[in-house]
C-alpha cells in the first residue's frame, strides 16, 4: 500500500525499502551509474600476474645476449674486411659452410618444431637460396658505388640507427606490439648495404650481404627452433656466442670489449634482479567493472 501511495503522490519509492540489483532492465529510481556499497567486494588483486624465478629469467635473458654477440660479431666481421684483415673469399667459404650445417641441423633435429620446414623439400628450399644468391651477386657491384655521395658518418649513424632498430623490434619470444620479424630482417639488411657501400670490391659488399644474411634471417630461426628442441642447447649458444664477440671484440678495442661484457652482464644478471625487485609493486584490480567473457 506504502509502495502505490508514493506512486500515487507522485513520489519515488524509498531506496533503502528495496534492495539495489545489479541489472538495467528494471527501473530502480536510481542513476544508471549507481553502485551500493556490495560493490567493491568483488575487487580481486593481481589475479593474472606471473610470478618469476631469478634463475628462469637470467635462462630467457639468453635470447638477448644472443642477439646482441650475433650483432657485435656481424660489425666484427665488416671491420676486419675493412681492415683487410680478413679476405671475402674466406668469408663466403665459411658463411656457406655454416649455412649447410646450419640447415642440415635444422631438417635432422627440428622439423618438428618448424612448421613452414614441413610444407617444404629441400629442392624449394635450393631454389630458394639460389635466387637470393643470385640477386645478391647480381646486386652487389651496385652496391659498391651506390652511397658514394654521402659521408662517412652520415653512413655510420644511418648503421647505427638500423641495427638499433634491428635489436629493438626482434622477436625474443615476448608477445608485445612492437615485436616484428620483418621490420628487424629489414633494418639488418639495411645496415648491411649501408656498411657495403664502404668496403673495396663487389666481392666484399657480396660477402656483407651474406652474412647478414645468415646473421640476421637464418640464424634466429634456428636459435629459436634449437631451443624448442633440446633446453640445454640454449645456455651453450648464449655462452658460445658470448664468448666469440667478446674474443674478437679484444682484438680491435680493449674499451669496446670491456664494455659488451659489461652490458652482456647487466643483461644477463642485473635486469633479472631489477625485475624481481619490482614484483611487490604490482597492483593490477579486476572487478565488476571489467568486460564480461563469456566461460565455456
Amino acid at each position: 500500500m506504502s509502495h502505490d501511495n508514493n506512486m500515487e503522490d507522485g513520489r519515488k519509492p524509498d531506496q533503502s525499502e528495496t534492495k539495489w540489483q545489479k541489472i538495467l532492465y528494471k527501473d530502480q529510481f536510481v542513476p544508471d551509474n549507481y553502485v551500493d556499497e556490495s560493490f567493491l567486494d568483488e575487487v580481486r588483486k593481481n589475479v593474472y600476474t606471473r610470478t618469476y624465478d631469478y634463475w628462469t629469467v637470467v635462462w630467457e635473458s639468453g635470447v638477448i645476449t644472443q642477439q646482441l654477440s650475433s650483432v657485435c660479431l656481424f660489425v666484427v666481421c665488416f671491420i676486419y674486411m675493412s681492415e683487410s684483415v680478413l679476405s671475402p673469399d674466406v668469408v663466403l667459404l665459411t658463411s656457406f659452410l655454416l649455412t649447410l650445417g646450419g640447415y642440415i641441423v635444422n631438417v635432422v633435429f627440428c622439423s618438428h618444431v618448424d612448421e613452414s620446414r614441413s610444407k617444404r623439400k629441400v629442392l624449394d628450399d635450393v631454389k630458394t637460396a639460389m635466387m637470393f644468391s643470385g640477386c645478391s651477386v647480381l646486386l652487389s657491384p651496385v652496391l659498391v658505388t651506390l652511397t658514394e655521395t654521402i659521408s662517412t658518418d652520415t653512413i655510420y649513424a644511418m648503421t647505427t640507427v638500423m641495427i638499433i632498430a634491428n635489436l629493438l623490434f626482434h622477436d625474443y619470444g615476448a608477445n608485445a606490439a612492437m615485436v616484428s620479424g620483418a621490420i628487424s630482417l629489414n633494418a639488418g639488411i639495411f645496415a648491411s648495404v649501408c656498411l657495403a657501400s664502404r668496403l673495396h670490391t663487389a666481392l666484399h659488399a657480396l660477402a656483407t650481404v651474406t652474412v647478414a644474411l645468415q646473421v640476421f634471417g637464418l640464424w634466429p630461426d634456428l636459435r629459436r627452433n634449437l631451443k624448442a628442441t633440446s633446453r640445454s642447447t640454449h645456455p651453450i649458444m648464449t655462452v658460445v656466442l658470448g664468448l666469440l664477440a667478446i674474443g674478437t671484440l679484444l682484438s680491435i678495442s680493449v674499451v669496446a670489449a670491456i664494455l659488451f661484457t659489461a652490458c652482456h652482464i647487466f643483461v644477463t644478471f642485473v635486469c633479472p634482479a631489477w625485475l624481481m625487485s619490482l614484483q611487490p609493486y604490482k597492483n593490477n584490480i579486476h572487478g565488476p567493472w571489467d568486460e564480461a567473457v563469456i566461460e565455456e
